[in-house]
């Protein structure tokens, strides 16, 4: 039975993206009554809407008010309990420069336990391996590891790294592969991947282990350690209920895709096709578990790799990414690739269970 409204508590979780197939256990748990039954009114903040004012819909992610909101900056501010980011993401956000105070946010559980996303580029365009991309456009969400990230891909497979990193309208992004306006880009094969074969359009997909890049948990879920902290309970509700959605979502794809088609239209004013959910539902379910059936859960052995790789390959560095560098705490996205990126992040001083944690999972 649902708790009294009157003593909801509420629960703002802002997502990485426009609804799609990563985020269904969020829906199905919401629709099937398992927040409010743990006494909690969550809202799913879509970056579509207005609370992100412009920062995925115009290139560069300008506004009038210069501001830059994302989700991880909507949990240090207290305006979002929980948000989705990268692994490098949560890396990124706990590696600030000298002089760049911000709260080091945790991630609290794993939304994905396989490796589902890749660099692509289009069949027709010739373009089949990681070094064909030296010279060639790269669209960028404009993240502080991730140039180098492709640049390090690019080396692996006997490229240069010297490539043309251009940062577009972050929901335009996947369109300016499909129109040539790029020639590649970062997407889950399990969303625009299955948009491209129901389209009969068909990619090359490098996929970064396949090039010596141990990724970690993408996406996961982050929060504040303030209220891991001061809401412990809160965070074991919402992480039960979202854990549990997930589960049936793996169990009950096709149902699962449906709840997401009308939750996203419900409570984001987001229309997704039905047929397209249903297949990447299908593709994506067995991805949100591990072996022993469960969703949530993280390894420090498989973060403990992904800052070795980073900290080995030179990437762990001081400096983040800013259109506007000062010098000492940011260089542009070029800089960045270039190796004007601060100095060395001793690895020794970042330990893994210092990111993440999973004290709060059932």
């Amino acid at each position: 039975m649902a708790t009294d409204s009157a003593i909801m508590e509420d629960v703002v979780m802002a997502l990485d993206w426009t609804p799609n197939t990563n985020h269904t256990g969020l829906f199905v748990a919401l629709a099937q009554g398992w927040y409010a039954e743990a006494g909690l009114r969550v809202k799913l903040l879509s970056v579509h809407e207005e609370d992100y004012r412009n920062s995925y819909t115009e290139a560069n992610g300008t506004n009038p008010d210069g501001e830059y909101p994302t989700p991880c900056g909507k949990v240090a501010a207290r305006t979002a309990t929980f948000a989705m980011n990268s692994p490098e993401g949560c890396i990124g956000w706990n590696t600030p420069p000298p002089g760049v105070e911000r709260p080091a946010l945790k991630t609290v559980a794993a939304v994905l336990q396989a490796q589902t996303s890749a660099i692509v580029t289009t069949k027709d365009s010739g373009l089949e391996r990681p070094k064909q991309l030296d010279g060639k456009v790269y669209a960028s969400y404009a993240a502080r590891f991730e140039g180098r990230i492709v640049q390090q891909m690019i080396k692996n497979d006997g490229g240069t790294g010297d490539y043309d990193e251009r940062v577009l309208p972050m929901l335009g992004i996947w369109n300016t592969i499909q129109e040539g306006a790029a020639d590649a880009t970062w997407v889950f094969m399990s969303w625009e991947g299955v948009e491209a074969k129901m389209k009969g359009l068909e990619l090359n997909a490098f996929y970064l282990q396949d090039y010596g890049i141990p990724y970690a948990y993408a996406p996961c879920l982050m929060t504040h350690p303030a209220t891991l902290a001061e809401k412990p309970e809160m965070v074991r509700k919402f992480l039960k209920a979202t854990q549990r959605g997930y589960e049936w979502a793996a169990a009950n794809p096709e149902e699962a895709a449906r709840i997401l088609v009308s939750g996203a239209k419900e409570h984001n004013n987001f229309d997704l096709d039905e047929d397209m959910v249903t297949l990447s539902q299908l593709e994506v379910g067995p991805a949100y578990l591990d072996e022993d059936g469960k969703w949530g859960g993280m390894q420090k052995s498989r973060w403990d790799k992904y800052l070795d790789w980073l900290s080995d390959s030179g990437l762990l560095t001081t400096y983040m990414q800013s259109r506007t560098p000062k010098e000492g705490t940011s260089a542009t996205l070029d800089e960045l690739r270039a190796g004007k990126a601060g100095d060395p992040i001793p690895r020794e001083s970042i330990d893994a269970t210092d990111l993440f944690t999973t004290a709060f999972l059932q």
